[in-house]
């Protein structure tokens, strides 16, 4: 079993993506994001312990209230960016039966691809603030959560890094 860090609703509530999407469209993006980028910054042993105390129910004890701060103000609103930057490239696009499909509305026009790309690059370095925001949040605090630096087994270390996609001037 694998619990996501956001819902569907969240999704949807905190991003441009609209209400009436299908969300077994959005899913396994969240999924994709949640495993590629905040896996990546957690760590394993920390992705772990989150996932661990969410699929218990323990999550909303009192002695995880630090855990769920995490989630709730740090880890959620980087998953919906990252989550929207996984998502924008295949939006338009439906494989069926009988091949890939580009969606078109009668009462709309089609983005161009420079405005995707640059949509997809405002999504990215919303994301990016969301990642540094993270970082040092954990930079301060990263004695309340002991698996925040403990790797073995060959599980990923958290990316500490700040190699980030854009710059904001």
């Amino acid at each position: 079993m694998k619990a996501l860090f956001i819902t569907l609703q969240d999704l949807k509530r905190k991003s441009i993506i609209d209400g009436n999407v299908d969300g077994d469209k959005l899913i396994q993006f969240i999924e994709v994001a949640q495993d590629t980028h905040i896996q990546n910054y957690l760590g394993g042993k920390l992705y772990e312990k989150l996932q661990d105390l969410i699929i218990s129910g323990d999550i909303d004890l009192v002695g995880n209230a630090k855990y769920k701060t995490l989630i709730e103000t740090y880890i959620k609103p980087m998953l919906v960016w990252y989550t929207q930057a996984a998502y924008l490239p295949f939006a338009a696009f439906q494989i069926s039966n009988g091949g890939v499909f580009r969606h078109r509305s009668e009462n709309s026009d089609l983005a161009t691809s420079e405005e995707i790309k640059d949509m997809l690059n405002r999504v990215n370095s919303t994301a990016d603030f969301y990642t540094r925001r993270f970082q040092d949040y954990m930079g301060f605090y990263s004695q309340d959560y002991p698996e925040y630096n403990t790797s073995t087994n060959g599980e990923m270390y958290p990316d500490q890094s700040y190699n980030f996609s854009s710059w904001v001037l």
